[in-house]
């Protein structure tokens, strides 16, 4: 009762600097049986879709799901607030300085360069700090299935999900949910019990053309006509009341215009440090570890936590601790967080892009209300039509290893500040 009081004064204080302190990790575990628990799980990643999204009335699927289940007011991202941060804080229940995957764009001494578009998204040892859930289902029996999931593409710790697809933007939302239903469809002992689904449309046209247009609400129409074909696949299978269906996103989204842009190559000189990310969250390392370098980065250092009206920079051993970030080798040195509606970049880039900035960001501060997240879940195991406060993602984990009956990774949730969205269980 204290955890759920403590989440609703946060909900309330619309997600106040105090309630993002990171709790202690709790040790992995053993967990009683939960109602519901011979149902399959399925965990749906709709990326960038803001809570308040679900008021338009465009997302008649996706409501009705929440109607006939479990809806949070919002769920708290992780920091930074970007999409595979939070998707392996997601199957991993681990803050982003726990399980390593610490910004979309990344250096590690040993590994080198991370990104989105390279290789290094296929390499297990980017992803080994944390264990995500389907390395620990197949560990005790349950056969996984993921369909577009940061980090299913690489071997961790030996282990891909059972079925898996490398990333293929092409692929539509509606092959996507045809690929689902196919593997529900093979033999009971070929048949995953866990699943992942990830659209991406949402957040596509929120980056390109910011979160209050016609271009993101032709992609919710279009994301839930793919959740609906899925509920009617369901349906057809006599599965849609023997699955638990949790719906949610990684991050939220906010406008930010053209010409509200940090240049932050016209208050230091870029050549004396290592420029590792830009954008909403910059980050900066010594060029190396001579004597020389470190001056020049320590001058830099000096200059960027200063003052500044659009953004602010710490070193990362003066994070704030609300933010649990700082503390991983692969955290930069140097960081600097957009305020919400900027971005920081440099006056090259922005030259080479003008007319083509992303009009929509996240990555802001994860107390920021436009970066809070959907939370929606539906099943036998769950309450009906139940109004939840919010809730950090890390607690999402804990959840989902209860409803499939398998023992907990050590992690940063907590169950206990879910487990009133379960229905009682059976005596």
């Amino acid at each position: 009762m204290k955890i759920l009081f403590r989440l609703l004064l946060c909900s309330l204080a619309a997600f106040s600097f105090g309630c993002a302190t990171q709790r202690p990790v709790t040790p992995a575990t053993t967990i009683a049986t939960p109602a519901g628990k011979s149902a399959s799980l399925l965990l749906i990643s709709i990326d960038g879709y803001r809570p308040d999204y679900l008021q338009r009335g465009l997302s008649p699927a996706l409501a009705m799901l929440a109607q006939g289940g479990v809806q949070a007011a919002s769920m708290q991202p992780a920091f930074p607030s970007l999409t595979f941060p939070n998707h392996y804080t997601l199957v991993t229940g681990l803050t982003p300085d726990h399980h390593g995957v610490v910004n979309n764009s990344m250096f590690d001494p040993q590994l080198g360069k991370f990104s989105l578009s390279s290789k290094a998204v296929s390499d297990g040892r980017w992803w080994a700090e944390g264990t995500p859930i389907w390395e620990t289902a197949n560990r005790h029996g349950v056969r996984t299935a993921t369909m577009f999931w940061p980090g299913s593409e690489a071997d961790i710790h030996g282990h891909h999900p059972d079925y898996w697809k490398p990333f293929d933007g092409s692929v539509t939302a509606g092959q996507r949910v045809d690929q689902v239903l196919a593997w529900l469809d093979l033999p009971p002992a070929e048949r995953p019990g866990f699943l992942t689904l990830y659209f991406d449309e949402v957040d596509h046209a929120g980056h390109v053309y910011g979160p209050d247009t016609a271009q993101v609400n032709i992609a919710l129409r279009d994301t839930d006509a793919a959740l609906a074909q899925l509920v009617d696949g369901l349906k057809q299978r006599g599965l849609f009341d023997q699955i638990n269906l949790i719906v949610l996103s990684d991050h939220g989204m906010a406008e930010v215009p053209e010409a509200n842009s940090v240049m932050i190559d016209e208050l230091v000189p870029l050549d004396r440090v290592q420029t590792v990310s830009m954008g909403i969250l910059a980050g900066f390392n010594p060029t190396s570890d001579s004597a020389e370098a470190r001056a020049d980065f320590a001058k830099v250092e000096q200059t960027l936590e200063q003052p500044h009206p659009h953004m602010q920079c710490w070193d990362k051993t003066r994070m704030p601790a609300r933010l649990a970030y700082g503390r991983n080798p692969r955290v930069p040195q140097l960081l600097c967080l957009a305020n919400v509606h900027w971005r920081i970049t440099t006056s090259d880039y922005a030259a080479k892009r003008k007319g083509r900035l992303s009009l929509g960001e996240h990555g802001y501060d994860n107390a920021e209300p436009l970066m809070q997240a959907l939370f929606v879940a539906y099943g036998p195991a769950f309450r009906v039509d139940a109004k939840l406060p919010a809730f950090p993602n890390v607690d999402v984990y804990p959840l989902m290893t209860h409803l499939l009956g398998i023992p907990a990774a050590a992690n940063d949730g907590d169950y206990e500040a879910v487990k009133g969205m379960l229905k009682p269980a059976a005596h």
